[in-house]
């Protein structure tokens, strides 16, 4: 029996299901690395340069390859015989993401010779024990497929020469990459766990994440100091509370980008990755926040992340039992100023400390958890759609004004609604702003982003028209 044809168990949690693969991009230093970076990701997000080690920080991006979704992460390059201080650091940062990586892809520059870089960073490759695919970049024809073969010199088994920059070989390397997703699935199991909603509690260091989770659990489970970074790993726990079961992850905290470049932090470099795939295999998000600090940058970005990953999303204001009523408002304004692309998120005030403000903080959560599986029926979405339009039609566009027909909702976790439209290129965004803030007030999905796509309706031998997502 092949792979292709494997009985694959998966998850019927919807959340868990959306745990994305991680696949990490590692080789010596301007062998191409970002080139192939961008490639895969189909966007030019990283720097790409001649000169070598401009990648220094890991760099993410969720990437689709035949149909499967991953986190694609971009390292710097790697020279681990180099006395080089920030090449050190580097390598610290490309040892936690193969450490925490699904499958890697090692990339050589198949224009030269293999150098002791290439070598080392295959021994380590070997002692990871993970699946490697060996890239040989720079392959922009045939007639250098023959030095990419050099690599099997070291006893690699297959060898993909490509062209990043081109495009030439990727498609087959990236058919070899969603295979090894496959042989990932097999090992998937269900219990009874997988069924309940999956709550990751993130953000900074020393916020107060692993105390509300003490104070969930009645006990001293996680380890607590004033130390920043004390948690390293992801901890999930079950917590039972008014006869409801709950899965809390406590994660470690996210700390800026220039203080995680050290050599000595590389656990906590590699806690960053693990915080972001519990992001992925929730379905709710609490941003744990210091009341007295507010939200930071960081802080927004953590929450961007959950947001692009269609989380619910609810903020807890934390030590707010030494604020004042008029304080707790202004921290409140400053954080919602922070977050305005995530108006939709509830503010909660707590004291992980005290206790004060659980009682709200779950209600809100079951409150979430709810509106993020909810499903409207077809016929009372558009009993509400045609109230809208009686309120307001769309606007004219380039002399057209767009029809809408009808509104149905595809899918659930999060809420995701299609519409039918004679011309959804000419929605402006503003209309769609407008309907998404009206399908939250009229069904109550606060706390949950919402996905609204526009698509046309062909009339019988029509051509197909262009699509248009809110």
């Amino acid at each position: 029996m092949t792979k292709h044809h494997k009985r694959r168990v998966r998850s019927s949690n919807p959340a868990e299901a959306s745990s994305l693969p991680i696949v990490a991009i590692v080789g010596r230093p301007n062998v191409g690395k970002s080139t192939l970076f961008n490639r895969f990701a189909r966007e030019k997000l990283a720097i790409v340069h001649d000169e070598p080690g401009v990648t220094r920080d890991r760099h993410y991006a969720t990437a689709e390859a035949f149909g499967r979704r991953y986190t694609l992460v971009d390292t710097g390059g790697f020279d681990p015989d180099s006395d080089d201080p920030m090449k050190s650091g580097i390598a610290v940062h490309v040892k936690a993401a193969i450490a925490e990586a699904d499958v890697i892809v090692f990339v050589s520059d198949a224009t030269v010779p293999l150098t002791s870089a290439d070598r080392s960073a295959v021994e380590l490759l070997r002692r990871a024990n993970k699946p490697v695919l060996y890239a040989a970049n720079k392959a922009d024809s045939s007639k250098v497929d023959a030095d990419a073969f050099e690599l099997y010199r070291l006893g690699v088994n297959q060898v993909y020469p490509v062209s990043a920059l081109h495009g030439r070989g990727v498609g087959e390397l990236e058919a070899a990459i969603v295979l090894h997703f496959d042989e990932t699935e097999e090992r998937e199991t269900e219990s009874d766990e997988e069924f309940l909603p999956r709550i990751s509690i993130i953000g900074r260091p020393n916020a107060g994440k692993s105390s509300l989770l003490n104070r969930l659990l009645g006990e001293d489970r996680m380890l607590v100091n004033d130390k920043p970074g004390t948690t390293r790993d992801a901890i999930d726990a079950l917590v039972i509370r008014n006869d409801k079961k709950y899965i809390f992850v406590d994660t470690a905290g996210i700390r800026k980008k220039g203080k995680v470049t050290k050599a000595s932090d590389e656990v906590e470099s590699l806690s960053v990755l693990q915080a972001i795939r519990s992001i992925e295999r929730s379905q709710i998000v609490v941003l744990m926040c210091d009341a007295f600090e507010g939200v930071a940058e960081q802080d927004a970005k953590i929450l961007g992340l959950a947001d692009e990953r269609g989380r619910g999303l609810i903020i807890a204001l934390n030590k707010c039992d030494l604020l004042s009523d008029e304080e707790f408002k202004k921290a409140e304004i400053t954080a919602r100023d922070k977050i305005s692309f995530a108006s939709y998120a509830p503010v909660v005030r707590i004291s992980a400390k005290t206790g004060r403000g659980l009682p709200e903080l779950l209600r809100t959560i079951a409150s979430v958890s709810e509106a993020f599986s909810k499903r409207v029926p077809t016929g009372e979405l558009n009993r509400f759609f045609e109230r809208v339009l009686e309120q307001r039609t769309p606007p004219t566009k380039n002399g057209r004004a767009p029809r809408l027909f009808f509104i149905t909702q595809a899918q659930t976790k999060p809420p995701t609604f299609v519409v039918m439209s004679s011309a959804p290129e000419h929605i402006h965004f503003s209309y769609q702003r407008f309907v998404t803030n009206q399908l939250r007030k009229t069904f109550g999905f606060d706390g949950v982003p919402i996905r609204v796509h526009y698509r046309a309706r062909r009339r019988r031998g029509e051509p197909k028209a262009e699509s248009r997502d809110a």
